[in-house]
């Protein structure tokens, strides 16, 4: 998805591609004055759902949690983010609703319409 979203964004965005631990979403938004999270969520939606939230005034819901193995999630990176005072001005999270979290290199159809879909919703919001 970054790669699709870094072709087509405008040149003042930048699109970064990162894997491992929440906890470095910390550093890597430092500095700036908005950012665009996602992430593969499980909320009980269907698999699929694009979930969009304005995470800056209040915590993620506690029903929507991330769909990894990671020992925090997105939502305790930014609540980190926020006691610490790095949380930037603005964090909107796109959560695509996972169907299966297994490794794997292909997406289930519908979790692949949803990245088309959070393409789409997240260009509009950068032009």
């Amino acid at each position: 998805m970054a790669r699709r979203l870094r072709e087509r964004a405008p040149e003042d965005v930048e699109v970064r591609e990162l894997e491992g631990e929440p906890v470095t979403l910390v550093d890597a938004w430092n500095g700036a004055g908005s950012v665009f999270v996602v992430d593969a969520v499980k909320s009980g939606s269907p698999p699929g759902t694009v979930h969009r939230l304005d995470a800056t005034d209040e915590p993620l819901p506690a029903t929507l949690s991330a769909a990894s193995t990671h020992t925090l999630g997105v939502g305790e990176a930014i609540e980190l983010a926020r006691a610490l005072g790095r949380l930037p001005e603005r964090i909107v999270v796109y959560g695509i609703e996972a169907e299966s979290i297994a490794a794997g290199p292909d997406l289930t159809p519908s979790v692949a319409r949803a990245v088309d879909e959070a393409v789409e919703r997240l260009l509009e919001e950068l032009t």
